[in-house]
C-alpha cells in the first residue's frame, strides 16, 4: 500500500544524501530510492532531478555516469540536513509513531 504523501519536495535532498555514500549511476539512485519509498521513480523522474543538481553544481558525473557530490553540493548536503534535522527534531517521536 503506497502512501497518500509523497515526499516529492524531498527528493534532490534524498539524492545528495543517497550519493553522499558513494557514487551512482542514475540506475542505482533509482533502485536505492525504491528500498526507502516502496516504488522506483521513472526515468521522467529522477533524470530532471539529476541535471538540475548538477546544472547547480552540487553534483558532478564521471565518464561512467556514476554521480558524486562535488564540494558545493557536500555543503549544500550539510546545510539541507542542519535544516531537515531542526524542522524534525521529534523525528524518534514520528518514527515511534510508526510501529
Amino acid at each position: 500500500m503506497g502512501c497518500n504523501c509523497e515526499l516529492k519536495g524531498y527528493l534532490s535532498y534524498l539524492v545528495l544524501w543517497i550519493i553522499n555514500k558513494k557514487s551512482m549511476t542514475g540506475a542505482e539512485i533509482s533502485q536505492e530510492l525504491k528500498k526507502r519509498r516502496g516504488s522506483k521513480p521513472s526515468p521522467g523522474t529522477i533524470y530532471p532531478v539529476l541535471k538540475e543538481l548538477k546544472d547547480k553544481g552540487l553534483i558532478a558525473s564521471d565518464k561512467n555516469k556514476a554521480y558524486s557530490l562535488t564540494e558545493k553540493g557536500k555543503k549544500e548536503l550539510k546545510r539541507s540536513c542542519n535544516l531537515f534535522c531542526n524542522m524534525f527534531y521529534d523525528i524518534k517521536d514520528m518514527f515511534d509513531c510508526c510501529k
